[in-house]
């Protein structure tokens, strides 16, 4: 589980292709420090288990099944990605429950940099935006950010300065992917209602109760 708080950039070192998946070398200083082979991390968003450490270098190998629900297949090396260790129930809660389980692909369409704020609209699949909700939470390659605008297909958030620093989206353009794990409490609130083909929204959950 983890906060989609990033706490570290870190820098492929190596992403070397296998027959049934990909090896791949992070460098990330502060998580390898207290990293143990078997622990969950977060790359770009995706639940990864280190098989693997050299120092400051932290190593995991990547199925096919991921590398095909995930943008981790772009990446080469000297490439920057967002890390996140795993939460520990001492630590604070900063974003929103993120399980490292990536929902989709996103492509950012649009961004608008103005003083103190950067907008970014993204292009998706509409069975990823149908489980969004205004106001609500989603994770970007790994980062908790809140939903400015939902409708079929297209989602915007709003990045403060600080994140945009800190984080790998400060650098993306129109035309980048990220992935895209949708709030986890939402999801199974649809499961739950069996409504898995329906829209989350403010009166539909007011309706049932949560709000």
């Amino acid at each position: 589980m983890f906060t989609g708080i990033v706490q570290h950039l870190g820098r492929v070192t190596s992403a070397q292709r296998t027959a049934g998946g990909l090896v791949l070398s992070v460098e990330a200083p502060p998580a390898a420090q207290d990293a143990r082979i078997g622990d969950s991390i977060s790359v770009s968003g995706v639940c990864l288990t280190v098989t693997g450490t050299s120092g400051d270098v932290l190593r995991f190998d990547v199925t096919g099944e991921t590398l095909s629900m995930t943008t981790l297949d772009d990446l080469t090396e000297d490439l920057l990605v967002n890390v996140e260790p795993s939460l520990r129930p001492s630590d604070r809660m900063g974003g929103h429950f993120v399980t490292g389980h990536i929902d989709g692909i996103g492509a950012l369409t649009e961004r608008t940099d103005t003083p103190g704020e950067t907008r970014m609209t993204f292009r998706t699949d509409a069975a990823v935006t149908q489980m969004m909700i205004l106001k609500g939470s989603v994770a970007l390659d790994g980062v908790s950010l809140t939903l400015t605008h939902v409708s079929e297909g297209t989602f915007g958030v709003v990045l403060i300065p600080h994140t945009l620093s800190v984080t790998t989206l400060g650098t993306i353009r129109p035309g980048a992917r990220v992935n895209i794990e949708t709030d986890l409490i939402g999801k199974w609130v649809l499961k739950a209602l069996g409504r898995a083909d329906d829209t989350i929204s403010e009166d539909f959950l007011r309706e049932h109760g949560f709000a």
